[in-house]
């Protein structure tokens, strides 16, 4: 990440056969704001990463455009070696995205959704195991056929991680996945991320709760105002030193 101004962990640098994520040079304009000024990001397989930073700092902004919901202004982005811009079916294909909002239908039940996806996503004839297997993980078998629009904020959030990891994308993005969930589906989430870089994806996180942004990823990213400003191993935002680190970055 060339616009760090701290020691770079070298993975992070990393672009290479084994590299999930590559994003060259990415910028994002809102009019006359510039949400992302110029990211620079290679995640090797088998990492998760975690992007921290205030509201504004243009980690949901980075997770859309590799998801392919946002166009980027300019730089590149591939997804398993696929670039997002010029050939969006086929990224879409390896990606499985968990937005920081919305992304459920309201009228549609957990395993409607799930059906849905299988479709989609041409899955072959074991996903309903799978499916069967991510709702009782995160807690949701019970209403697996009750409709969404009654659920928590919380219950909302395991069905969209859980929807996003479904097909076992090689790149997995999930944008605030801990945002009002209680620790058994922190626990479910985290698990999930250990399961699928243990087979070679990448993850990538954005977050506001900094221990857990630690606890789930091995490397963390830190955003201000669009830009980098520091990229290091997770480790090194643990524990009260690591917060005041996290805190002076912000300012």
């Amino acid at each position: 990440m060339s616009n760090s101004t701290a020691s770079p962990h070298q993975s992070l640098w990393t672009v290479g056969p084994a590299c999930r994520v590559a994003v060259h040079g990415l910028r994002v304009r809102f009019g006359d704001v510039e949400a992302v000024a110029g990211l620079d990001l290679g995640v090797a397989a088998g990492t998760a990463l975690a992007l921290v930073g205030r509201n504004g700092a243009g980690k949901s902004t980075c997770l859309k455009v590799l998801a392919g919901v946002l166009p980027a202004s300019a730089g590149s982005v591939e997804v398993d070696g696929i670039d997002v811009r010029h050939r969006p079916q086929e990224a879409a294909a390896v990606v499985g995205y968990c937005p920081d909002v919305g992304g459920l239908l309201p009228r549609a039940t957990p395993w409607e959704h799930l059906q849905l996806a299988a479709r989609m996503r041409r899955m072959g004839p074991d996903w309903p195991q799978r499916a069967g297997d991510l709702l009782e993980r995160f807690d949701l078998a019970v209403v697996a056929h009750r409709v969404t629009a009654g659920f928590s904020h919380g219950m909302g959030r395991r069905l969209s991680v859980a929807l996003a990891a479904f097909h076992r994308p090689r790149v997995l993005l999930l944008d605030e996945p801990f945002d009002g969930v209680d620790p058994l589906g922190v626990d479910a989430t985290l698990d999930i991320v250990d399961e699928l870089r243990a087979s070679g994806s990448a993850v990538l996180v954005s977050t506001h709760l900094l221990e857990l942004a630690v606890r789930c990823c091995t490397e963390a990213v830190v955003l201000r105002a669009g830009r980098v400003v520091s990229a290091s191993p997770s480790a090194d935002l643990a524990g009260p030193g690591g917060a005041a680190r996290y805190r002076a970055l912000l300012r």
